[in-house]
């Protein structure tokens, strides 16, 4: 209900800042507010490109729930990282700014167009192949991988209300395959004991629950469990099994408990997140 609900309303905008920026120096220029996550939150319907810091490529919009899958990859900096799926960019955006020897993979010539526009107002520096992720392979094996795979989106409906007339059951068998096939390709890209943080922006379990349990099952993989002090603002989204299901939280039933530092839960779109460790020689 509480998902069904959030999808009805205009969602607000998001960004994200390169590191070593000052958040609440920028929420007070933008006339924002600093989530507990480290994102920027501005009401709907701000006119982006007017506002200080765009043009200089100071920050970028993301949903704090998006922005959340690339700090849970940890330190990055001189490390060998891809990032499959890459576009529209905000996630390779993160791993470029936060040091990682970058290679952005996106499968749509459509999309990385707009991954190149993104990528150009920054200035960043990293490698972007236009390739399906499940047959490309790095040069040598990497340290870390994002996959934010192809998925049904249904945690996104209100940015993407069309969603709702291009979605059938049918994709729940669709999407998975795809999924399972992705992390199995992951496996051979990176080296014993490399990190995979797997996401999806939908709810459904057999997108990402059930990818995840199956691909854990298989010995090939172990899950490297997330706590409170790994999703400042998201404590209220942790799974029983360690992963984070971004759903809002229930207000009026935040536990002090979980952690002693408890912040204001952060709304946001519905993601799926994982943080596995590559298992095997």
């Amino acid at each position: 209900d509480r998902m069904a609900r959030l999808q009805l309303e205009e969602p607000p905008t998001d960004l994200t800042l390169k590191p070593g920026e000052d958040a609440q120096a920028w929420a007070d220029q933008l006339g924002g507010e600093e989530l507990a996550s480290g994102s920027i939150r501005l009401p709907a319907g701000a006119r982006l490109a007017e506002l200080p810091g765009y043009a200089e490529g100071q920050w970028w919009v993301q949903d704090a729930a998006a922005s959340l899958a690339a700090r849970l990859v940890g330190d990055v900096a001189g490390k060998d990282v891809a990032d499959l799926c890459a576009a529209p960019g905000g996630k390779a955006m993160q791993l470029a700014t936060a040091g990682a020897r970058l290679t952005a993979v996106e499968i749509s010539r459509q999309r990385m167009e707009r991954l190149r526009e993104n990528v150009a107002r920054l200035r960043l520096e990293m490698t972007i192949v236009e390739a399906d992720a499940r047959n490309w392979r790095p040069d040598a094996p990497l340290d870390a991988i994002l996959l934010d795979a192809p998925c049904s989106a249904l945690g996104v409906m209100r940015r993407h209300p069309e969603g709702a007339w291009r979605r059938d059951p049918k994709d729940l068998e669709r999407f998975p395959k795809i999924q399972r096939a992705l992390v199995d390709a992951a496996w051979e890209m990176l080296k014993p004991g490399g990190r995979l943080v797997y996401c999806v922006c939908t709810p459904s379990p057999e997108e990402g629950r059930d990818v995840v349990d199956a691909v854990v099952a298989s010995g090939r993989w172990k899950r490297q469990i997330l706590t409170p002090e790994d999703v400042p603002g998201f404590v209220h989204a942790l799974t029983d099994d360690g992963d984070v299901m971004t759903v809002p939280a229930k207000r009026d039933s935040e536990s002090a408990a979980v952690s002693e530092n408890v912040t204001e839960p952060v709304e946001s779109d519905v993601f799926y997140i994982a943080r596995l460790e590559r298992m095997g020689a």
